[in-house]
């Protein structure tokens, strides 16, 4: 299978939505508070057209497989931005594609020159959580910034 990672494309939007709210369905998260009742959800394209953010998507013979970025989060501290939209297909998981994806936007976030990266999310993503722990993500007491999901309780940062 040939993977591509590459940024979003305006034609993706109605497929990443469907990506990122079917993994609150597969782990049985709840939604309240969340990305999954985030209208940005549906339009991540121009969500990300914006300066010093990235959303990167995975591609594997022509179908996508999911995606992750780096987002200049309001209220996030100087040079810090967020980690966002790290949702992968359950066809296309535990492939390295979630490694493949977050490198990329851990890569982005230096170029961009952030000294920082922040993450929300939830016990129930537990294997994403194990991921932004081996990538050297450490936990924080408190959420930072205000991304408006009040529905995370697990808060995360990495010092590049």
């Amino acid at each position: 299978m040939e993977i591509i990672i590459r940024k979003i494309k305006k034609s993706d939007n109605p497929t990443l939505a469907r990506i990122i709210r079917s993994c609150f369905h597969d782990f049985e998260v709840p939604t309240a508070g969340t990305v999954y009742e985030d209208p940005t959800t549906d339009m991540l394209f121009e969500l990300f057209n914006t300066d010093k953010a990235a959303l990167f998507v995975a591609e594997a013979n022509g179908s996508l497989c999911g995606c992750c970025g780096i987002f200049p989060t309001e209220g996030l501290p100087e040079e810090c931005a967020e980690l966002v939209k790290f949702y992968i297909h359950k066809d296309f998981r535990e492939q390295g594609l979630g490694k493949k994806l977050m490198e990329a936007s851990i890569d982005f976030a230096k170029s961009a020159g952030y000294k920082s990266i922040y993450i929300e999310s939830l016990p129930e993503f537990s294997t994403a959580v194990s991921i932004y722990e081996r990538q050297g993500f450490r936990y924080l007491k408190k959420a930072l910034g205000n991304s408006g999901h009040s529905g995370c309780n697990l808060w995360m940062i990495k010092h590049l």
